[in-house]
């Protein structure tokens, strides 16, 4: 009796063999995975070195070689820089054409130079911008205008799924005093990621030299440790997409 269980314990186990080597096989298989990062955006972005907390960050999470990090930026620019498709909200002539999507050009150079000759498996758009178009009270046209330049990355790097972390413009002008329409693009910006499948968004407010009182923001631009916090947020929440089920 004790030899007949034996048996069908050992045949028990034998049958579950493969599925345990097949669990295995697929866990080592997402590890394995390669990682596009593509940041954009204007000054905030530009500011940010992405070796200083963000790439380690990332290749620490899936491992040096399965890491891609592009990073290409321009200080002041407005969101058309970007979408090839922009129109004004009052649908206004666009004198300069030449000023419209020749950012994202230059950036779909650079990820396609960082990417000759190598596979990857996931792409995750990191944004930092806005505040131009807060200055310029372009809100209107800001969400369709970001939906465009993803619309762009998937045509161009063929790509279904882009998972996407925008950097919420920090609290800089909350009276909306200079940037006439500073909140209104904080919260389209949250309102993208939150309705998105594959977004996250991150709190920058205590990013920007903060000046201690009660309701006033810091500054426009960041000081060395709020660039630090930035890439290190950037990557935690790129991390968490990629690792979502």
């Amino acid at each position: 009796m004790k030899k007949m269980m034996m048996k069908k314990l050992t045949l028990s186990l034998l049958c579950l063999l493969p599925f345990c080597v097949s669990l295995a096989s697929a866990a080592e298989t997402a590890e394995k995975k390669t990682h596009l990062f593509v940041l954009s955006g204007q000054s905030n972005m530009a500011g940010l070195n992405p070796g200083v907390s963000f790439t380690p960050a990332v290749e620490s999470a899936f491992g040096k070689e399965n890491v891609i990090v592009v990073k290409k930026a321009q200080s002041g620019a407005p969101i058309r820089g970007w979408y090839k498709g922009y129109k004004y909200p009052d649908n206004r002539e666009i004198k300069d054409r030449s000023k419209i999507g020749h950012l994202y050009d230059a950036l779909i150079t650079a990820v396609k130079a960082a990417t000759a000759g190598k596979s990857y498996d996931t792409v995750t758009f990191v944004w930092m911008q806005g505040e131009r178009d807060a200055k310029e009270q372009l809100a209107e046209v800001y969400a369709d205008s970001f939906k465009g330049v993803i619309a762009q990355l998937q045509k161009d790097l063929k790509r279904e799924r882009i998972n996407f972390v925008i950097g919420r413009v920090s609290d800089f002008d909350m009276q909306n005093k200079k940037y006439k329409h500073w909140t209104k693009i904080r919260e389209i910006q949250v309102k993208l990621a939150e309705e998105a499948a594959h977004g996250a968004w991150v709190d920058t407010d205590d990013m920007n030299n903060k000046k201690g009182q009660q309701g006033v923001g810091g500054g426009l631009h960041y000081n060395k440790e709020g660039y630090k916090s930035l890439g290190q947020a950037f990557a935690d929440k790129a991390i968490a997409l990629l690792k979502e089920k």
